[in-house]
C-alpha cells in the first residue's frame, strides 16, 4: 500500500476580497502521477504555489511528508522547497551564460554539494548526455525543458511539480517530455503537473479539476492509464 506523501484539508486562498481556493481537500500517495486542470482562474497556479511552498493557505493545512507547512516562515518554506520538491516551469529559468551541466549542478549548490557526475547523469536520464556543455541559447526549448526536469531531479525530491511545463513546446517535444514523466512515474517519482492541455492531462494516472477555486472532479484514470514502451508519447494532432 502506497503511503501518503501530501494533504491538503480544507485549505482556503483569500486575496482581500477574491477567495482563490476554497475548503480544498486532496490527498496524494507517494508515487502518484497527478494532472491539475481547470480554466484560468480557477485556482490552479495558486495551489500549485503552496504545494510548493511558494506561499501559504489563508486558512487549512499542508501536511508534506508527515509535515505541517502551513504555518511555516518563509526561510523554513525554501528549506522545505529545496529539499522536498523539483520545481518545473513553463518558462525554463536557465542562466544563460552557464552549460546544461552547470544549470543542474547551480540546484546541487544550492542544496549540497556539486557533483558533476551526478548531473551528467540526470542529463543522460533525459537524453542530452552529449549536449551538456551546451549554452541554453544552442539548445531547443524541448531540450531547455528537459535540462530543467534535470535540474529539478537532482536533489532527488519527494515530489517533482511541474506548472505547465509543455506550455511552451511543440507536438514532438511535448511528446518526449510528457514521455520522461511516464518513465521517472515507472521508478516510483510522485509528479504533480498543472495543465492547460487536456491531451497531457489525460495521460496522467489521476485528474484533479479545478473551477472557482474548488475541486469539482477527482478522475481516476488508471484504468486507461498504461506504462511507457522507451518511445515518445505519441499525442494526437491538435
Amino acid at each position: 500500500m502506497s503511503s501518503k506523501i501530501l494533504e491538503l484539508n480544507k485549505v482556503s486562498k483569500i486575496y482581500g476580497n477574491l477567495k482563490a481556493l476554497a475548503d480544498i481537500n486532496l490527498s496524494v500517495n507517494a508515487g502518484d502521477w497527478l494532472s491539475i486542470m481547470g480554466p484560468s482562474g480557477s485556482g490552479k497556479t495558486t495551489m500549485i504555489n503552496i504545494i510548493g511552498c511558494m506561499d501559504t493557505p489563508s486558512t487549512g493545512s499542508v501536511i508534506l511528508d508527515g509535515v505541517d507547512i502551513s504555518k511555516e516562515n518563509a526561510a523554513n518554506l525554501t528549506r522545505i522547497r529545496r529539499d522536498k520538491i523539483g520545481l518545473i516551469f513553463q518558462q525554463f529559468h536557465l542562466i544563460s551564460y552557464l552549460t546544461a551541466v552547470e544549470n543542474v549542478m547551480v540546484a546541487q549548490y544550492y542544496h549540497s554539494m556539486p557533483d558533476e557526475s551526478e548531473a551528467l547523469e540526470a542529463l543522460s536520464k533525459v537524453g542530452l548526455a552529449d549536449r551538456a556543455n551546451h549554452l541554453p541559447a544552442q539548445l531547443s526549448g524541448g531540450e531547455q525543458q528537459r535540462v530543467c526536469i534535470a535540474r529539478a531531479l537532482i536533489n532527488s525530491p519527494q515530489i517533482l511539480l511541474g506548472d505547465e511545463p509543455t506550455g511552451n513546446l511543440d507536438e514532438e517535444n511535448e511528446g518526449i517530455v510528457v514521455d520522461i514523466f511516464r518513465r521517472l512515474h515507472d521508478e516510483g517519482v510522485t509528479i504533480i503537473i498543472v495543465t492547460h492541455d487536456p491531451e497531457v492531462g489525460d495521460v496522467a494516472q489521476r485528474k484533479i479539476i479545478l473551477e472557482h477555486g474548488r475541486v469539482i472532479d477527482d478522475i481516476d484514470q488508471s484504468a486507461t492509464f498504461c506504462k511507457t514502451d522507451g518511445q515518445a508519447l505519441k499525442l494526437k494532432a491538435k
